[in-house]
């Protein structure tokens, strides 16, 4: 199934989509869609359309919310890029990893990065900041100040 197709597929079963997906070029697809509609559509796009492999997470930090943007490959090496955001002040999602096993490496990294909470990811250990790392500091947030936060140096002294 090519990008067009997908496209078709995608708006044909969630009409809201017309005008928040677009083939940016060749195998590309970028959708923004709302938090609620996310899980569907990941279940949709995974069980029907044949995106298995889960390539990354990126997060974001876009001002007042924190993007989570999804980038899933079917075999055929096209790749549907699927972001939605949570408000800053209470950045709490739901955990892929049930259907996406890599998932958690980089639910971890977003957890570390920019103080997200991922619902339903089991226990385990920080990454990629050290165990040592001071709570509530997160250094990919825009408003994160290095200098008043933990900037190596504070991590050494704590460590």
């Amino acid at each position: 199934m090519n990008e067009e197709q997908v496209l078709k597929k995608l708006t044909e079963k969630f009409p809201f989509l017309n005008g928040n997906i677009r083939i940016a070029r060749a195998r590309r697809l970028f959708a923004e869609v709302p938090r609620a509609n996310f899980r569907e559509i990941m279940e949709y796009a995974h069980g029907e359309l044949g995106f298995t492999m889960l390539c990354t997470i990126t997060g974001v930090d876009d001002g007042g919310t924190i993007g989570f943007i999804y980038h899933f490959a079917a075999f055929n090496g096209v790749i549907l890029n699927v972001k939605y955001g949570v408000p800053k002040d209470k950045p709490v999602t739901r955990t892929v990893s049930d259907l996406f096993p890599s998932a958690e490496m980089y639910e971890r990294e977003i957890i570390d990065l920019l103080g997200a909470k991922i619902e339903g990811l089991k226990e385990g250990r920080r990454y990629p900041l050290p165990e040592d790392w001071p709570e509530c500091q997160y250094p990919l947030r825009k408003d994160w100040d290095p200098k008043k936060g933990a900037g190596k140096e504070e991590v050494n002294k704590n460590g």
